[in-house]
């Protein structure tokens, strides 16, 4: 037996104890536009705040500028153009990629294919897709970017949000995981609403990925622990 008396822990230590080790969750993100939400992303990994790892960036366009963001952050890229391309073969390449570097999370931010059905389905539960609006309201086939945000102020409706939700072979049809809401000003437009908007999308998106890291939800997501869609989602604050 121990007989030393080594006296009560320093705080610090004691502190560092209690802290819960959470592995970084290996994530990867497809983008085809500006990479504004990638690079926030990025930014709350270096800083310590985000426990992931981004794996690989993916764009199926030579010219995002998400590619320069995500080589700016020293982030691995891969251009996957998607014109005359078999979907299947594409989808093939993807998995494969994505399977190499340990990927357990796939993150579409501003990403505009639609994905083979035969990706989708394999994986089911681990990809999310995150949607300028309160699904199911707003979304589907050409609904994207300010194009919804226009939609949103054509019908005068007194509130906007976004939608992180599961990918499924329905464009924007997947079950969600989390929404959140913005109230709409008298005099938005849809450029200043996607201005506004955009810091509640990074806000969510961290919180989603920070819940599947940390294993308050699970992964593969099942269908059946999603809400029904019925555009509500919850209420965090007014964002923007």
């Amino acid at each position: 037996m121990d007989s030393l008396d080594r006296g009560p822990r320093h705080p610090l230590l004691t502190e560092l104890v209690r802290a819960e080790v959470v592995r970084p969750l290996p994530i990867a993100l497809l983008v085809s536009g500006e990479g504004t939400t990638l690079d926030a992303l990025a930014s709350e990994v270096e800083a310590g705040r985000l426990p992931a790892a981004i794996r690989l960036v993916v764009s199926d366009r030579p010219t995002a500028p998400a590619l320069e963001t995500a080589r700016r952050h020293g982030l691995p890229t891969l251009l996957l153009p998607g014109r005359g391309v078999d979907p299947e073969v594409w989808g093939e390449r993807l998995s494969a990629e994505l399977t190499a570097r340990g990927v357990e999370l796939v993150i579409l931010a501003g990403f505009l294919k639609i994905l083979p059905g035969s990706w989708v389905t394999h994986w089911q539960g681990r990809a999310v897709n995150l949607h300028p609006s309160l699904l199911p309201r707003y979304g589907g086939p050409g609904m994207y970017g300010e194009r919804v945000h226009a939609a949103v102020l054509a019908a005068k409706e007194p509130e906007t949000g976004v939608t992180v939700h599961l990918v499924t072979r329905d464009v924007d049809g997947g079950p969600p995981v989390a929404q959140d809401r913005l109230r709409v000003q008298p005099d938005d437009t849809p450029a200043s609403l996607r201005l506004r908007l955009h810091p509640v999308e990074v806000r969510l998106l961290v919180e989603t990925i920070r819940r599947f890291a940390v294993g308050e939800l699970p992964l593969p997501y099942p269908s059946r622990f999603a809400p029904e869609p019925d555009g509500r989602g919850r209420r965090r604050g007014d964002g923007g």
